[in-house]
């Protein structure tokens, strides 16, 4: 999460500092140096994200195939440059950063207030100044660039760190991100993604070693430096005393700066005239006050070091190093074998949070963009929990006392003030004989197991009495219906022109591309009626009937309205209409045989292009499911209430 301030030291400070740089020069050069192998830079996403999510619309979700697109042309033009990609996102929140996770999770709820203040007043979505990113997002890129072939990892401990290490044992052409923390680190090259000019690659490289002489230092300061101006282990609060001290001693000519600026300058000398040693480091603890946590300063030091690296601050009889988190020794999961199988999935990105359930217990759901004044629909933390609950349950399952561990939750919503966190008890999913064992889900193949691998997922939604409809659908379609319909039961304001909206967004992305769906005309009615008929008919089994309740044209314009099909508006039919005598049913059925004649657009009525309103994704981001029947990873349109549901199996 990198050092306040310091980024901006460097532009206005240090411009030596801040070299542009050609990347395809540097790739060819870096060829020539090492002929042996590929020119790789190691991308921390994380950094990247929002410079890759850009969609003029992004209170309403964005458009998800044209970030895909977006993904795809970035890729596409490195790889024209000869230069190979290894892309890396955070998999956990270590437990010395909690308390800064919670501290900006804090914040993003004020700015979250923020914009729908602004919303509600101007009746318009904000600038960029406003933006704030989908929670979900990360989740469903790290899908993304898989599914476009990227070597993509999810970490088991702070991104920035296993970013610089991989940058440094395989001897990668640089680091492309945005966190002064690379600043810090004694590893590969660092190039800013926010000065990146995609077209040309061309960048901006920040030099360690022109800081350092700006700076009075050696590389071998860095790491003390940044823990003495603050970071994501030394909170600043701790600081203020020490910085001035070294205020009241540095020179005039450091005074005629700004005080960020001064305190950076400051430290720096302070740091310079001390020795180089363990006693040093000591001294400095106790000066500081960090009260029972006397080892503060040892461990933000250390956190810098990447593996083979030693320190003159920190002798190796004093290191407590470890290379990742989620130790098999304290683990929920006492089976290795699973628990080797969820790590490799988590670090190969296949599946979100299992492995973090199955290590330590614990999860965590960043801010969603939800209105904390709007109590007609809870937040989605509460709405998933009772599916979570049946998910933990498979995941850890009962032990032979039949009692289960309970699953530490640190989810953001309204009247959640995050001092501790929430312990969720598992709950069995309502599955006849109760439920599989695991081992059985993940490793046993087979049509019966395939029956009761799909009849366990459904169990957690409850939706397995639907279970034959939702077979003859494609599973990204039954995927989307069982997320559907859990919200319709979930969800009791949710009215018909909810379901209407969502329904109608998943069958006009199916298979359209960004530019396709700039264009696209509404010839879904028949396959609309159907997933629609097959949603309410579940509810109604759970007694949960939809009723309309128009909303008046809230932030959709008279035109709008006006292009709404009218047929939409119907009630629900009370049957389904056969899957097998509809003339789209290519486009949704399974082993499709299509027939009948293809309407082209903009020739009928019934085939204007449906709008839909934008309140509908006023929620993070996007919805995935992984059903792993088929190894198919499944994604759907941004919704008003997202979900972040990864694959039990």
């Amino acid at each position: 999460m990198g050092i306040k301030g310091l980024q901006g030291f460097v532009a206005r400070v240090c411009p030596d500092a801040c070299r542009t740089v050609d990347l395809k020069e540097m790739a060819e050069k870096h060829r020539i140096d090492h002929p042996d192998v590929l020119p790789v830079i190691v991308v921390d996403a994380m950094s990247c994200v929002r410079r890759w999510y850009t969609p003029e619309s992004w209170v309403c979700g964005g458009q998800w195939r044209e970030y895909l697109a977006v993904l795809e042309d970035f890729i596409e033009t490195f790889k024209a440059a000869g230069i190979e990609l290894v892309f890396y996102f955070d998999g956990v929140v270590e437990e010395k950063k909690r308390d800064e996770w919670i501290k900006r999770r804090q914040q993003n709820n004020r700015e979250i207030a923020n914009l729908f203040q602004f919303i509600k007043a101007h009746r318009k979505q904000p600038g960029r100044e406003m933006f704030v990113l989908p929670s979900a997002l990360p989740t469903f890129t790290r899908f993304a660039l898989k599914a476009l072939g990227q070597k993509t990892v999810c970490t088991l401990q702070e991104a920035d760190f296993e970013v610089a290490a991989y940058g440094l044992q395989h001897n990668c052409m640089g680091i492309l991100g945005q966190d002064s923390d690379y600043l810090i680190y004694n590893t590969s090259p660092y190039f800013s993604i926010e000065k990146l000019c995609l077209d040309r690659l061309v960048t901006v490289m920040y030099s360690r070693e022109d800081l350092c002489r700006v700076l009075g230092l050696s590389m071998k300061h860095l790491p003390l430096f940044a823990c003495l101006l603050g970071n994501d282990v030394v909170p600043e609060n701790l600081l203020e005393g020490f910085w001035h001290k070294c205020l009241v001693t540095c020179s005039s000519r450091n005074r005629s700066y700004n005080r960020r600026t001064s305190i950076i300058l400051a430290v720096a000398n302070y740091i310079s005239k001390i020795p180089c040693s363990y006693s040093s480091l000591k001294h400095l603890e106790g000066m500081l006050p960090l009260g029972s946590d006397n080892t503060l300063l040892h461990r933000g030091m250390e956190s810098y070091l990447l593996p083979g690296q030693q320190s003159p601050w920190i002798p190796p009889d004093a290191r407590n190093f470890k290379m990742s988190s989620g130790q098999e020794g304290t683990a929920m999961c006492r089976d290795k074998e699973i628990f080797q199988l969820a790590k490799e999935h988590h670090i190969q990105s296949e599946n979100y949070a299992i492995f973090n359930i199955l290590s330590n217990g614990e999860l965590e759901c960043s801010n969603s963009l939800e209105d904390d004044c709007d109590t007609e629909i809870p937040g989605q933390a509460l709405i998933y929990r009772p599916a979570r609950q049946h998910i933990y349950s498979v995941l850890l399952e009962s032990e032979k006392d039949g009692a289960c561990p309970l699953v530490k939750e640190w989810f953001v919503y309204c009247g959640n003030t995050l001092e501790q966190p929430e312990l969720i008890q598992p709950l069995q999913p309502p599955i006849p004989g109760g439920t599989p064992n695991l081992k059985t889900l993940w490793f046993a193949k087979g049509p019966d197991v395939e029956k009761q691998r799909y009849s366990t997922f459904l169990a957690c939604f409850h939706l397995q009495d639907a279970m034959e409809e939702l077979q003859a659908l494609e599973a990204p379609v039954a995927a989307f219906c069982c997320l559907l319909t859990y919200l319709m039961m979930q969800v009791s304001s949710l009215s018909l022109e909810d379901l209407n909206a969502f329904v109608a967004l998943i069958l006009c992305l199916r298979g359209k591309s960004a530019a396709e769906l700039a264009t696209l005309q509404e010839s879904l009615y028949t396959p609309f009626q159907n997933l629609k008929a097959l949603i309410c008919k579940a509810c109604a089994l759970k007694k949960r009937t939809i009723q309309s309740r128009p909303r008046g044209n809230g932030f959709i314009t008279e035109t709008h309205q006006r292009e709404l099909n009218p047929r939409f508006q119907q009630t629900h039919r009370s049957s389904l209409v056969s899957p097998y005598h509809n003339q789209m049913r290519g486009n949704l059925w399974r082993n499709p045989q299509p027939q009948g004649r293809r309407y082209r657009s903009g020739h009928s009525d019934q085939r204007r292009r449906f709008q839909v309103p934008p309140w509908m994704f006023w929620h993070n981001g996007l919805i995935l499911f992984t059903l792993g029947l088929s190894n198919e990873q499944i994604t759907t349109r941004p919704a008003r209430v997202g979900i972040h549901i990864a694959s039990l199996w």
